[in-house]
Order: C-alpha cells, then structure tokens, then sequence
C-alpha cells in the first residue's frame, strides 16, 4: 500500500463471509488518487533531489573555476614580471651598446671637425699664396 494512504473500511457479503471483498466506487478512487498523490509526491521530491545536486555541483563548478582563474591569475602576473624583467635586461644591454655607438660617432666627429679646421687653414694658407703671387709684379 503506498504511503501515506489509509485502509478504507472493507465491507463483505449480504452472507457475513469476508472471502469476496467488495469496496466501493468512491473508496476505489479514493485509493486511486491516494496512489497518485503519493506518486507525485514522489517524484517531486526526487525532482528536487536532482535540482538540489545539480545546484550543489554548479557551486561546486564555480569553486573550482574561481581557484583556477586565481591560479592562473598568479601564473600569467609571475609570467608577465619575468618578460618585464627581460625585456629590462635587454633594454640594458642595448642602451650599452647604443652609448658605445654614440661615444664611437662622437670621437668621430671631433675628427671631422678637426679635419674641417685644418682644410680650412689650407685653404686660407692656398688663397693667401695665391694672392701673394698674383700680386707680385712680372719681371
């Protein structure tokens, strides 16, 4: 008998005999929506087992998503300092070499300013010969 029901009375036979049991329309249905409504009863808690499951494992689901999100947080930030710290070293490195360049064309530099000096007192030293010869009477 399902759960939650309660016997209906039982009636017998005009004779008193109980072997033929008889019950009624009303009692019959009764016993039927009895049934059903143990039925449904059931399946509702049993929906709602599934449901309060499925929440737990969706909160479960979301616990580890927000650990592997933090996790992964921290991997990319320590991966993110490290490439900082390269890119650092290598902008050291080529500062160095760019500071000896520059040194290197500065030197080079001074040279031609020096070599423009000196052409520059030849050529005052080559147009003042020239004039002195041009100036000198024929003889």
């Amino acid at each position: 008998e399902p759960r939650g029901t309660q016997r209906s009375p039982i009636r017998t036979h005009k004779d008193g005999h109980n072997d033929h049991l008889i019950s009624t329309p009303l009692q019959a249905s009764s016993r039927y929506f009895a049934a059903l409504d143990s039925s449904v009863g059931d399946l509702r808690q049993r929906a709602q087992g599934l449901i309060d499951r499925l929440n737990d494992s969706r909160k479960e689901d979301h616990t580890v998503m927000s650990s592997f999100r933090d996790s992964l947080q921290l991997k990319v930030s320590n991966l993110a300092e490290q490439l900082e710290e390269r890119l650092f070293q290598l902008y050291s490195l080529h500062n160095e070499l760019i500071q000896e360049r520059l040194q290197e064309l500065a030197e080079v530099m001074e040279r031609v300013r020096q070599a423009e000096d000196e052409l520059q007192q030849v050529c005052h030293t080559v147009e003042a010969a020239y004039r002195d010869l041009c100036l000198q009477p024929e003889t």
